[in-house]
């Protein structure tokens, strides 16, 4: 009886254990459901499109006709704080003969005085239907954000942004130049902060210093009091110490001869 209650506690204990993995598992085979579903009816799974998957590795020369601008809206001096969203503005202008199709934007970011050390890609952009006619413009925004374990300082960026003319693909680099990357959170970095705190203490410490130096000074410039000699006066404390000794007998003897 004591054998059989064990084994019935026994295996309830196992399916008790075994119920949160059976769970998961039918969560995970769930998911793979849907994202196969998902698949199957072409719907979005975080790709930004086949054309940038497909000329994102590659190289291709500039078309004729073509040129390419950028700006950075509101933030002249180009700050980008690591691990943040920045915006870029690219603008196209198409004065060949045919009309240009805008495929993606991407960027990279590398060391300033070697381009061979890449840094980081960063995201590619898609754009669907982005049509730029002959003889006309566009502007198209181009948002990213580098890694926020980057390091604050000075960083270059290059721009390339990718398209289609009669179903030929072309780029242009419309930027190649310097970011500065700064922490997260605002502007004013730790290092900064540490230099301010460290330039406020030497100041602290210079104002004692001179503080010191001119009160030594004025000290020495003080003339010492003059000490002036008496005419030999004695204490009538000494004079009680005195009385009665051989001392004060040649005093008296010699008063009493001035008289």
């Amino acid at each position: 009886m004591a054998m059989t209650n064990f084994r019935v506690f026994f295996l309830a204990l196992l399916l008790l254990l075994a119920s949160p993995l059976l769970h998961v598992a039918r969560c995970q085979s769930d998911a793979d459901v849907d994202v196969a579903e998902a698949a199957d009816e072409g719907g979005e799974l975080g790709i930004v499109g086949e054309d940038v998957q497909e000329f994102g590795d590659e190289n291709f020369s500039p078309a004729p006709g073509v040129n390419t601008v950028c700006v950075f809206p509101k933030n002249s001096a180009k700050l980008v704080p690591a691990g943040e969203e920045a915006e870029l503005l690219v603008g196209l202008k198409n004065d060949g003969d045919l009309d240009v199709n805008v495929i993606a934007i991407k960027a990279s970011v590398h060391l300033p005085f070697d381009h061979r050390m890449l840094v980081q890609n960063l995201t590619a952009q898609g754009f669907n239907n982005a049509s730029v006619p002959t003889s006309a413009q566009a502007t198209f925004p181009y948002i990213f954000a580098v890694s926020k374990y980057l390091q604050a300082g000075n960083f270059d960026l290059v721009g390339t942004i990718i398209y289609e003319i009669d179903q030929q693909p072309y780029q242009n680099t419309f930027y190649n130049g310097t970011i500065e990357v700064v922490e997260a959170g605002g502007f004013l970095s730790v290092e900064s902060v540490f230099l301010v705190t460290l330039g406020i203490a030497l100041l602290v410490l210079l104002g004692l210093w001179i503080r010191g130096r001119i009160q030594q000074l004025s000290k020495k410039t003080k003339r010492a009091p003059k000490v002036e000699v008496g005419t030999g006066t004695t204490d009538a404390s000494m004079d009680e110490w005195l009385q009665g000794t051989a001392y004060t007998q040649s005093q008296a003897s010699k008063s009493k001869k001035k008289k």
